[in-house]
C-alpha cells in the first residue's frame, strides 16, 4: 500500500496488474476456485420447507370439526352482537359487510394453503409409490433367484446317491453274486485249474 493513498486505490492497482493491458472487463477470466461475492437480494429470504409445513398444519386444522365449531360460534357471536348491542357499540351493521370481507379473506387464504398442502402430499405419495415399486421389483428379483436356486438344488439332489438308492444297488449286487455262485459253484479248495492261468 502506498504512503498516502487510500486502500481502494491499492486494490485497483492490483487489479490492473492482474489484467493484461488492452483486456476489457468482459474478457477477464473468472476464478472458479473462489466463491462469488454475495449479491443483495431485495426479496425476503424464506425457507420453502418451513412454509410448506406451516401450510400443512393450517390445512390440517381447517379440516377439523374444532375449526368448524369455533368458526360457527364466532359468526353467531358476531351477528348477535351487531344486532342486539346498543347502536354506538355495533361495529358491523345488518348487511354485515365486514363479516363478509373477513370470511372472504379467510377463504382466499385457505384455498391456496390447502392446495399447497395437497401438492406436498402428492409429492410424498409419488416418492412413496416409487420406493414401493422399487421394493417390489427387488422382491420379485429375489423370488425369481430363490426359485432358480431351489430348482437347481432339486436337480442336483436328483443326481445325488441317497441311502435308499445305495441300499437297493447293494441288494441287487448281492443277488447277482448269489446267482453267479449258484450257477458256477466254487471249485474245491485243494484243486487248482492250471489252464486258467
Amino acid at each position: 500500500m502506498g504512503s498516502g493513498g487510500d486502500p481502494g486505490s491499492a486494490e485497483r492497482g492490483e487489479a490492473r496488474e492482474r489484467t493484461p493491458s488492452g483486456a476489457s472487463a468482459a474478457s477477464r477470466r473468472v476464478r472458479l476456485d473462489q466463491p462469488r461475492p454475495a449479491r443483495r437480494n431485495l426479496l425476503p429470504d424464506w425457507d420453502p420447507e418451513a412454509f410448506g409445513r406451516l401450510s400443512e398444519k393450517i390445512a390440517r386444522f381447517l379440516g377439523t370439526g374444532r375449526f368448524l365449531v369455533w368458526m360457527t360460534l364466532t359468526i353467531i357471536a358476531w351477528v348477535v352482537w351487531n344486532v342486539s348491542a346498543p347502536a354506538n357499540l355495533r361495529f358491523d351493521e345488518y348487511p354485515f359487510i365486514f363479516l363478509t370481507l373477513a370470511l372472504s379473506l379467510q377463504a382466499s387464504y385457505a384455498a391456496p394453503l390447502i392446495l399447497l398442502a395437497q401438492n406436498r402430499q402428492d409429492d410424498r405419495d409419488r416418492v412413496n409409490l416409487e420406493q414401493d415399486r422399487k421394493q417390489n421389483e427387488r422382491s420379485i428379483a429375489d423370488t425369481e433367484y430363490l426359485t432358480r436356486e431351489i430348482a437347481a438344488l432339486r436337480m442336483g439332489l436328483g443326481e445325488v446317491a441317497t441311502r435308499d438308492w445305495i441300499r437297493s444297488e447293494l441288494q441287487d449286487l448281492v443277488r447277482e453274486l448269489e446267482e453267479q455262485r449258484a450257477a458256477f459253484p466254487p471249485a474245491g479248495s485243494g484243486e487248482r485249474d492250471e489252464g486258467d492261468r
